[in-house]
């Protein structure tokens, strides 16, 4: 044993060839955390100073190679001053650079994930083998900032400065063909082949076959462009991949940058170069929110995973009512290996929803992603059925029919009847009460709710409604059902419009507000989308349907008089009233046409000003920000009160269920974290100016305390 530590050990191999290995004790992966840094400093060191070592391998004791940094750890480092920052990052990157130089020859087994840090771990060897069960990355862009281990300055030298850009401005995940075409890695084997074809390729670069420092040269010097070349290499992809992630991602376009400023300089320099702009973006809003998004999202797999030791096996599930909304649950189902029963109590129901699985299925194969043999299983995998006949084996039943209250009862009790006792049964509501529908159950504690959101196969969210009488077991079995769906689910209480719709309308109520104070529907999306979201709330009411805002809104009244009970005659009126419901009847604020690709395209339509007339107040002037205030102040204020009021039960679920609910934007963070950004007592000064549009601007007692304490949702 030439090192021996907790994350990596060294063993010498026969003819002069060591395996430094990754296995990080107590953890189900291997990652670059200080341990893991501190201990790669001492293998190297122990390495170089053995004589008679004329190789290395390097391999993985996991199923993964490496995932990358430890963010949990690094994301305390980004609060350092710039400086220390700078050489923190530097001193491992010489962890790298001092691998990178060692005198003999080394190969990188990659036997599974290698994403971020440890690809560019895998960069700084000499040879690199893929199994073909693997895949590589630098996925940095996806939290707001860029390779930080040298991947900027060595993934261009390894693959080329356009196939460079794309892996790091894209962030994407590379299967192993890809990574072979490009000549990121030396050659791909089966994943039981992966250790001899390592220890054959260090072998013949130790017999003179290969010429390793050849192979490392590239990796030390300039890129071999000259000026023109470079010109017309970096400015056009900055103005292609601007145009891709758009003003609010500025990570992807700093890549470039960087990586065209290192192009003329050697190593040291250029790491240099990346250490600095890597630091710039580590301080930005950007990255502490896309950042903040990774820690919810790893909070909420965690929470899955405690829900799963309790939850019981789903191996034969069921959807009531077909159509659309029950044909996108049985594919999403199906296509993730539970069979489905689909029943409805029309023929043409049945058919419509078999249609939509099958329309989303033949997508999957034309876009490569499933095969046609899978398909083929997922296809058999839903059973159409108009009669109970097969529910005695179900584990757990999703309603799915009309949003009515009566019928959904009269629908969950006799399915009831039908399925064994300890079956889950669960409702697919927006809005209605989970624990006034329970009440014509005999069973309630089986009874949850199991909000999907519209399109089902598009949507990740999947908000699980704990009501009254629900039992943790039916609450951890739905939870754990939607996440064998691919699904992200959060564990919500119940209350009118659960999680997300209630927080969605009061934004749909400041929407109101401008609209009756005769300020351009247009505009408003305009300063919206620009503000982030991936439509204005005008285009949103259109999609989510006139008619579903309508009854929407007065469930919302209903529950929350208070605040979101308005007696005027709103544009949702207005709308409702002359039929104009949206895309789906293809007038609504805009009307539709079908594009190019059968696709609903909005166009402006004149006649809805006559529509909207009489529901317009005395005009008021507003500026864009008014506008940002006006709905993001109710929206946010809503979501402070659902913290409140334990229907969710952390500021990271309300976060989440907000940015894969309803698309607020990623790079904001969430609701929580945007007041944060803001300032808890700024946010709440601000509340304070826009108190004369009522109680949805009005901040709860809690956040003022909040505000006079210093504190914040998050850290």
């Amino acid at each position: 044993m030439i090192y021996e530590g907790k994350a990596i050990t060294v063993n010498a191999l026969e003819g002069g060839v060591v395996e430094l290995k990754f296995d990080l004790k107590g953890e189900s992966v291997n990652k670059f955390n200080r341990l893991t840094l501190n201990e790669l400093r001492q293998a190297v060191d122990a390495i170089k100073a053995d004589a008679s070592v004329k190789g290395v391998i390097v391999t993985s004791g996991k199923d993964v190679f490496i995932v990358g940094a430890d963010i949990t750890e690094f994301v305390d480092n980004f609060k350092m001053p710039d400086d220390e920052l700078i050489a923190g990052n530097l001193e491992a990157n010489r962890i790298f650079s001092d691998f990178e130089d060692l005198a003999v020859p080394t190969v990188i087994a990659i036997n599974g994930i290698a994403l971020g840090g440890g690809f560019e771990m895998c960069l700084a060897g000499d040879y690199r083998v893929m199994s073909e069960a693997a895949k590589v990355g630098l996925p940095e862009v996806k939290l707001g900032i860029y390779p930080g281990f040298g991947g900027t300055y060595r993934l261009p030298r390894v693959i080329g400065c356009d196939n460079a850009i794309e892996w790091i401005a894209s962030g994407k995940e590379q299967r192993p063909a890809d990574a072979l075409k490009t000549g990121a890695v030396d050659a791909v084997v089966k994943a039981e082949q992966l250790q001899a074809a390592a220890l054959e390729l260090v072998q013949r670069a130790i017999s003179g076959e290969l010429d390793f420092k050849a192979k490392r040269q590239p990796k030390l010097e300039k890129i071999k462009l000259n000026q023109m070349e470079q010109m017309m290499c970096f400015e056009t992809a900055k103005g292609f991949v601007a145009g891709q992630a758009g003003p609010n991602y500025p990570a992807p376009v700093e890549a470039i940058k960087t990586i065209q400023k290192a192009a003329g300089q050697g190593r040291d320099k250029g790491l240099e170069i990346e250490a600095a702009g890597f630091v710039k973006l580590a301080k930005t809003t950007v990255a502490q929110c896309l950042i903040g998004l990774f820690l919810n999202d790893q909070e909420l797999k965690k929470k899955a995973k405690g829900f799963s030791k309790i939850a019981k096996d789903v191996k034969l599930s069921a959807v009531l009512g077909a159509g659309i909304m029950g044909g996108g649950i049985a594919y999403q189902s199906a296509s993730k290996g539970t069979p489905i029963l689909m029943k409805d109590i029309r023929e043409e129901g049945i058919q419509m929803g078999l249609d939509e699985a099958s329309k989303l299925l033949v997508n999957q194969v034309s876009k490569g992603r499933l095969t046609p043999e899978k398909m083929a299983k997922a296809l058999t995998g839903i059973r159409p059925t108009m009669s109970y006949g097969d529910f005695g084996n179900v584990d757990i039943v999703v309603e799915a029919v009309v949003e009515n209250p009566k019928v959904k009862q009269i629908v969950l009790a006799e399915v009831e009847a039908q399925v064994k006792e300890d079956a889950i049964l669960a409702s697919n509501t927006s809005t209605i009460s989970i624990s006034l529908l329970a009440k014509a159950l005999k069973r309630p504690e089986n009874f949850v709710g199991m909000h999907f959101f519209n399109p089902v196969h598009m949507m990740p969210l999947v908000e699980v409604i704990r009501g009254e009488k629900s039992s943790e077991e039916a609450v951890a079995t739905t939870v754990a059902y939607a996440t064998k769906m691919g699904k992200t689910p959060i564990v919500v209480n119940d209350c009118p419009g659960f999680l997300v719709n209630r927080i969605l309308f009061p934004y749909f109520g400041g929407f109101a507000a401008l609209v009756g104070a005769g300020v351009d529907f247009v505009r408003i999306d305009k300063v919206m989308e620009k503000f982030g979201w991936p439509m204005g709330p005008a285009y949103l009411m259109d999609v989510v349907g006139i008619d579903t805002g309508h009854h929407g809104r007065d469930v919302m009244a209903e529950g929350f008089p208070d605040r979101m009970k308005d007696e005027r005659r709103t544009a949702i009126d207005a709308l409702y009233e002359a039929n104009r419901l949206g895309q789906k009847n293809g007038k609504g604020f805009y009307a539709y046409e079908m594009d190019k690709r059968g696709k609903p395209k909005k166009v402006v339509d004149p006649s809805v000003h006559e529509v909207l007339a009489p529901i317009l107040g005395e005009a008021r002037e507003v500026t864009d920000e008014d506008i940002i205030n006006y709905m993001m102040i109710p929206l946010c204020m809503e979501t402070v009160r659902c913290l409140e009021d334990g229907i969710v039960e952390t500021a990271a679920e309300a976060d989440m269920g907000l940015i894969l609910g309803i698309g607020f934007p990623p790079f904001r963070g969430g609701a929580l974290r945007y007041i944060d950004t803001v300032g808890v007592a700024e946010f709440v000064a601000l509340a304070d100016k826009y108190a004369e549009l009522g109680a949805l601007y009005h901040p709860t007692e809690k956040l003022r305390t909040m505000a006079k304490n210093g504190q914040k949702f998050f850290g």
